[in-house]
């Protein structure tokens, strides 16, 4: 019996080496600024109900690149308010990340931080423990649900914070990406963790419609350079492999016939097109703006 196959969450070295790499190789950042300078801001517009305070809430906010531009568009949008601002993050090197990027960016003295080195689930229970009544205006979670155990409970818990104007905002891989039709595929090979890791705006979608709860559903266009992938013992396509199957050097370590098969899918035409001797990869999002 083969050993089973490591989530690349276990080393997270490798997972940060990999992930540095496919964000070079995506247009992932970018699509998602594009969303966050046009099209945010009108989602921004409608809450708060014009009190003085926002209470703000990013789960999951990794180094907080992200979270500083949809501040930025917040306060343009709302000059004069101030901001309460909610960090959820498990990492306490992105935390500090996001620490120094707070201390070297100007005029942030309209936004409090509240720090929270926690899981997901450790701060829903520590904001239960503490019966913090306070509502949220914004709660944004980014490209997290793959990391948490139960994705629906996750969405319904922070869903229950909102204030009655509030607005929570989902971003993960959509379902009609490459991602999705991988993980359709092959998901009881490769995701075996405790956690997600699995899991498309296409799931949460599903989840909302059977609750009958309201949402508005955005797709961003995006891709990801994939060629080096089939290239046996490639260094930038072994880090890229890892990313995409979630597999701790998962080319040396997959059987033969998962090897071939995961690689026989990328190239596929539901996952990836072939441009100018590249093979680029469908790395679509989707925006989930769920309402209270």
């Amino acid at each position: 019996m083969a050993a089973p196959l490591r989530s690349l969450v276990e080393d997270y070295s490798r997972y940060l080496k990999s992930f540095e790499l496919f964000l070079k190789r995506s247009s992932e950042h970018q699509c998602m600024l594009d969303f966050i300078h046009n099209t945010l801001p009108d989602i921004l517009a409608s809450i708060g109900g014009g009190r003085p305070t926002f209470n703000v809430m990013g789960v999951g906010s990794g180094g907080g690149e992200i979270d500083l531009e949809m501040l930025a568009q917040l306060h343009m949008k709302h000059p004069h308010v101030k901001v309460d601002n909610e960090v959820v993050e498990p990492s306490k090197d992105m935390l500090h990340k996001y620490k120094v990027r707070v201390s070297t960016t100007p005029n942030l003295d309209y936004i409090n931080f509240t720090w929270n080195e926690m899981t997901a689930a450790e701060f829903e229970k520590h904001w239960q423990e503490k019966h913090l009544g306070k509502k949220m205006d914004f709660v944004h979670m980014i490209q997290m649900l793959y990391y948490v155990k139960d994705p629906e409970a996750t969405v319904s818990f922070f869903r229950t914070l909102l204030d009655k104007h509030g607005k929570l905002l989902v971003i993960l891989v959509s379902g009609e990406s490459g991602w999705g039709k991988l993980w359709q595929t092959f998901k009881t090979q490769l995701c075996h963790t405790e956690i997600s890791q699995c899991v498309t705006t296409g799931d949460i979608k599903t989840f909302l419609d059977t609750k009958g709860i309201p949402y508005r559903n955005y797709e961003l266009p995006s891709q990801m350079d994939i060629t080096e992938c089939f290239t046996e013992g490639d260094e930038v396509g072994e880090l890229l492999l890892d990313f995409l199957t979630e597999v701790i050097e998962f080319s040396k370590n997959a059987p033969e016939d998962l090897k071939k098969g995961v690689l026989d899918l990328l190239r596929h035409p539901d996952c990836s097109k072939e441009v100018d001797g590249r093979v680029i990869f469908n790395n679509n999002l989707g925006v989930l703006v769920v309402e209270p």
